[in-house]
């Protein structure tokens, strides 16, 4: 068995070499799934990531699945939002699937068919820009953008090297813990300046 970071995985079943990936797997196989795009293509307009199955060499079939969207997650982005916080989609899906559920979930801005490194590459040029960047995700492409970021969210519910590579875990997975770790961190560093400065007026009062 070997996994391919960002397009999927082969191994051996049952004596005949398998593969399960997306397109650019496919074509890295020297395999066309071009004969299969409009049958494909209903599935991406409907959300729902397709990876391509591969049985001794030859393109065998499909899977189409889709992750149900937390009914908590339109919410925590539209509160993110109202605190001026630029929210960014990127993932490793094709582009008609990534903006369906960009369309369901109000994000303007979205970067398809990014392999791990790009996630991190972006995460990296924001930084560059001036901009502090939290990102929040659960597998293992993730991990590299996650270590990248000012501060790495990772879901509870995800893998363990996304938890290892990020300094913050929702143990539940719902974004709208983000919101509560921000509001939370907020009111810490306003009780420590708040210290810091009755520490130094007392300082001060006693020197004079």
């Amino acid at each position: 068995f070997e996994a391919i970071p960002g397009k999927g995985a082969k191994g051996i079943v049952g004596g005949q070499d398998v593969a399960l990936g997306n397109a650019a797997m496919m074509r890295d196989l020297g395999l066309d799934p071009e004969p299969h795009t409009e049958a494909v293509g209903r599935l991406r307009d409907e959300g729902k990531t397709v990876l391509f199955i591969a049985v001794g060499g030859r393109l065998a079939g499909w899977l189409a699945v889709a992750d149900t969207i937390k009914a908590s997650t339109p919410a925590a982005l539209a509160a993110l939002r109202n605190r001026g916080i630029r929210v960014i989609m990127a993932t490793g899906d094709e582009r008609r699937t990534a903006e369906h559920v960009a369309r369901q979930l109000g994000i303007a801005e979205v970067h398809a068919g990014v392999l791990p490194a790009d996630k991190a590459r972006l995460v990296a040029d924001l930084k560059s820009a001036g901009y502090h960047v939290a990102m929040a995700g659960d597998g293992i492409n993730d991990a590299p953008a996650l270590a990248q970021a000012q501060v790495g969210i990772a879901m509870g519910t995800g893998t363990d090297i996304a938890m290892e590579s990020a300094g913050v875990t929702l143990v539940k997975g719902d974004l709208r813990g983000i919101v509560k770790a921000r509001r939370l961190s907020q009111g810490t560093m306003r009780n420590i300046r708040q210290n810091l400065f009755f520490r130094s007026e007392e300082h001060t009062s006693e020197l004079q």
